[in-house]
């Protein structure tokens, strides 16, 4: 497995003869294949939780309607990168191979990218989100306070995206990091529903260290997440996608200050 960063010796334009070291991430080619004999496209990504990347990605793409449609996941080494090949029920497979599909090489896993079509705002999701329990304002100020600190590769790189999961409560339970806050999004959605028995993470909410773009308002949708908190702003149609699916989203998200853009009504002061 590649490393997830690694330093470079460098300089500043202003004091060329004092050169540094500094850690810069990883960006690997990660080749997907289906059931060892379908080739589906290659994402870049950080070399790192890619089984779950795998299981949210198949989620959040609707290649599988649940985790159990997977029946496992085999990371190996290529000679340029790596490969996921990910074994599918046939009936899932049957329906992946019909599809139209365009390779995707040197793409991260945006939802819709190769896609002919873009979703209506309210057909994302088979499902209503759930209503949930009422989460605190304070708790989510928490979780904002606590999350720089879950960022381990972030600390080390200064360059990457991060998906958390928090619990009523404000307390963080898992984070996936990522140079692609797609790829991020992806990993925490597959490492979530693989410990959906975990009390833990029922009735929380998700944090995301980047814009809230359409792309990712769809794969949140998909995956049954009804509170989204964005360090930066959402693009308005990831805005009205949220409004229509009845999903609350606060964003632009400082532990000193969080705009609520719609959904209060999951939320106590």
């Amino acid at each position: 497995m590649s490393a997830l960063f690694l330093p470079l010796d460098v300089s500043t334009l202003s004091r060329p003869d004092e050169p540094f070291s500094l850690n810069v991430a990883e960006e690997v080619p990660v080749s997907l294949l289906f059931n060892g004999i379908f080739p589906y496209g290659t994402m870049m990504m950080t070399p790192a939780d890619l089984k779950d990347f795998a299981y949210g990605y198949c989620m959040t793409e609707r290649i599988v309607a649940s985790v159990a449609d997977i029946r496992s996941v085999d990371v190996a080494e290529t000679q340029d990168g790596l490969s996921l090949d990910i074994s599918i029920k046939g009936a899932a497979l049957t329906r992946l191979m019909r599809r139209d599909v365009r390779m995707r090489t040197g793409h991260s896993s945006c939802g819709i990218c190769g896609s002919e079509t873009v979703p209506a705002y309210d057909a994302v999701a088979a499902t209503p989100l759930p209503d949930g329990p009422r989460l605190s304002v304070a708790a989510i100020r928490g979780a904002l306070h606590e999350l720089r600190g879950w960022q381990t590769l972030n600390a080390a790189t200064r360059m990457v995206h991060a998906a958390a999961w928090a619990d009523r409560n404000g307390n963080i339970h898992m984070i996936r990091e990522d140079v692609g806050r797609h790829n991020a999004l992806d990993k925490l959605i597959g490492a979530r529903a693989c410990h959906s028995d975990a009390d833990a993470l029922h009735g929380g909410f998700c944090l995301l260290t980047s814009r809230y773009s359409f792309e990712m308002a769809l794969k949140t949708i998909r995956a049954g997440i009804a509170v989204v908190v964005a360090i930066s702003a959402p693009t308005y149609r990831a805005f009205r996608a949220a409004e229509k699916m009845d999903q609350t989203l606060i964003a632009v998200a400082r532990h000193d200050g969080q705009t609520l853009f719609c959904g209060g009504r999951r939320l106590v002061w």
